[in-house]
């Protein structure tokens, strides 16, 4: 079973990529995350020709996330609790073949001075409630999705100059360390020890062209996910196409159950 991630900057922009994409990679699920668009306006009928079913929570111009699946998803859960005043789209959860999916658009949290890194921490928190949850079920669960961290000076091209920046501050690393210290597996980390293997480059100084980008999409698998976790890869072709999205997929493959 292949699940991936892939913050894809506007569904309606890079849908010609994303189509493409499924065709060549074939992804039992791909998490979205970024569509920047309302879920009536999801490109739903394209991805059904592709035999892909598509559950969204979206939101106009900004943030959305959703989950491409080949099977039915069952049991759909839009959006974390804790904050009932929070409207932004940034979470979307399904069982797919006995594996509970969920992809995730953590907030950026810059300027650090600001309430937007607040907001980021305190989304952690209860991320971090819900994935006890998950643990507490003990069923294969895959936490997808542009984390917006980058868990070490390793994922930076450049630590120094990205010290202060919130993707990379103490405060979200030990975050999102406390979701590898509850139980969950990095995917990727568990088959790629090398540094400087990125997943997202910016658009501005000629970042892709040099290879100087950030690790901040991530595939977090809980034990019973990670006992089934046979390969794990970044694909970095699609961020070298013509308007490409900044960021490229990240995927797993996790044997099937009883195999």
């Amino acid at each position: 079973m292949k699940i991936a991630t892939w913050n894809v900057n506007s569904i309606k922009v890079r849908l010609p990529h994303v189509l493409a994409w499924l065709e060549s990679a074939r992804p039992d699920a791909l998490c979205l995350q970024e569509i920047k668009c309302a879920t009536e306006e999801f490109p739903t009928l394209e991805l059904k020709g592709l035999g892909y079913h598509a559950t969204v929570s979206g939101q106009k111009s900004y943030n959305g996330v959703a989950l491409l699946t080949k099977d039915p998803p069952q049991d759909v859960r839009v959006g974390l609790s804790g904050d009932p005043s929070d409207t932004q789209s940034r979470y979307i959860e399904a069982t797919v073949r006995g594996v509970r999916i969920a992809s995730i658009y953590l907030p950026n949290g810059n300027p650090v001075e600001t309430d937007k890194f607040t907001y980021k921490l305190a989304w952690m928190e209860r991320l971090m409630a819900r994935a006890r949850e998950l643990l507490a079920g003990e069923v294969p669960a895959v936490l997808a999705g542009d984390y917006n961290v980058a868990p070490q000076d390793a994922d930076v091209y450049d630590p120094v100059a990205w010290r202060g920046d919130a993707l990379c501050r103490p405060e979200s690393r030990r975050a999102f360390r406390a979701l590898l210290n509850a139980g969950f597996t990095d995917a990727f980390r568990t088959f790629h020890a090398e540094p400087h293997r990125y997943t997202f480059w910016d658009y501005q100084a000629g970042r892709w062209g040099r290879d100087e980008g950030l690790r901040i999409d991530h595939l977090l698998l809980s034990p019973q996910a990670a006992d089934r976790l046979i390969a794990a890869d970044i694909d970095k072709a699609p961020r070298g196409r013509d308007k490409a999205s900044d960021h490229t997929p990240v995927w797993c493959t996790l044997a099937e159950a009883g195999a």
